[in-house]
Formats: C-alpha cells, structure tokens, sequence
C-alpha cells in the first residue's frame, strides 16, 4: 500500500480526527466534542474494475464473498477484491456486521412532508444503544459530512415545523415530539447558507458517532450522494 496523502480536516473543524491505522480507528473513543475518525488510506487496485464486472443491477445491490471470489479479474483487480475482502474481516472480527453495496442508481423515499427522510439528505443515524457507523467509499461518488454549525435540523426551521404540525393533526406536545422521532424526521438537517459539506474521500475508512442515549459527542451529520442514471457505480462497505 502506498503511504497517504496528509490528511486534512475542514479547516477549523475540531470534530474530525485522523488516526493511523484501523486499532486506533476501532478503540479511540469519541470525547472532547470528536465525533467523528478517519483513517486515510490511498490504496492500490482497480475497485472500477470491480464494479464494472458486476451483473448490472439497479438500485443497491449487496455483494457476498462468493460474488466477489467469481469475478474475472485483472492482477490489479484482484488487488482490489482482496482489500474488499479483508476490510470486512477487520470488521467482523469486532462482531460487526459489514456489508458491501453496489450502488447502480438511487431511490428515494418521499414520505409525505416537506422533505426527504433518506440517507441523501444531510442526516444523523440513530440506536437505541451505543454504536458507531462505519463507512468507505472505494468507488463512485463518495460521502459528505456537513459541520454543526452550518446546519439546522429541519424540525426546528418553524415554517417546516408548522406544517409538520398540520400534518400530524395535533398539538405540539411530546407526542408530536415523538412522530417526529419515530417517522425520522427529527434525524434531519438542513445546510445553512454558505454551507461547504465536506468529502470522505475514497479509500478512506470513516468511524462516525450517531444519536444515541447517553452519548458523549453529538451524532456527526453526513449524507449518501446520489447516483443518477448515466453516473458511475458507487462501491460502499457500511456497518
């Protein structure tokens, strides 16, 4: 593997830190307002390769090992395949549970409301108990990550609010409080003006924190790009 290149979080961002291999990735905690890890990696292969010798698909298309070992590949693709492989090892000897996703074209949820409830609006992932979000993008578009500062949860725009409410057919009590919970609506940002999201990069192995009780960081915002028709396959590993 060749050495990375510097990594450089957003200027002025004290949320995201790199760290230098995958143990610290996996045993740093999240304190001190991080809430979000990186591990940069520039890695060899041809992960297009990869992708391109897929059946074609639509939508997500998850890959096991088995679809992986069958594809023809070129030496360097089969540098690429082994990297896929043993990333998900790492993981699964952590009792996680990677998956490896094709992403042909996205489909989006529009639930009724004034925005989208999918992972291409700026969001935060949720649990009921502690856990972490682990992301790579090996090829195709690649994550976004939004700072705190430069958004606002949607729930709390009052224009959005309001029609939330008259949606809802109620009053603005903790059981309102609740439908915006259970129907995702609260996990939901908007980018403030002059807002500048900021790229996980490819090859990048992210641990990221989400919204959880008792958590010690606030969740980190992020989001999915789109994959429109035409564009190139996304190759993502999330857990």
């Amino acid at each position: 593997m060749r050495t990375p290149p510097p990594f450089a979080p957003p200027p002025g961002y004290a949320r995201v830190k790199a760290v230098r291999n995958f143990d610290e990735l996996v045993t740093t905690p999240f304190a001190d307002g991080v809430n979000a890890l990186c591990w940069p990696r520039t890695l060899p292969g041809d992960f297009r390769e990869v992708v391109d010798r897929l059946p074609v698909g639509a939508g997500i298309v998850t890959l096991d090992e088995s679809c992986l070992e069958d594809l023809p590949l070129s030496d360097a693709g089969k540098v690429a395949r082994e990297i896929l492989l043993a990333d998900q090892r790492l993981l699964r000897a952590r009792d996680l549970l990677p998956n490896l996703d094709a992403v042909h074209g996205s489909v989006r949820e529009l639930p009724e409301g004034l925005f989208p409830t999918d992972v291409y609006s700026f969001h935060v992932d949720s649990a009921t108990v502690a856990a972490d979000t682990y992301l790579c993008t090996y090829a195709g578009a690649t994550s976004e990550g939004l700072r705190d500062d430069e958004a606002q949860r949607r729930v709390d725009i009052p224009e959005t609010r309001a029609e939330l409410l008259r949606l809802y057919g109620g009053e603005d009590d903790a059981d309102f409080v609740d439908y915006l919970h259970e129907n995702y609506f609260a996990f939901h940002y908007a980018p403030r003006e002059h807002a500048r999201p900021f790229s996980f990069g490819l090859g990048n192995l992210w641990r990221i924190a989400i919204q959880y009780p008792g958590s010690p960081v606030p969740p980190c915002i992020h989001r999915a790009p789109l994959t429109l028709p035409g564009q190139p396959a996304r190759l993502l590993l999330i857990s």
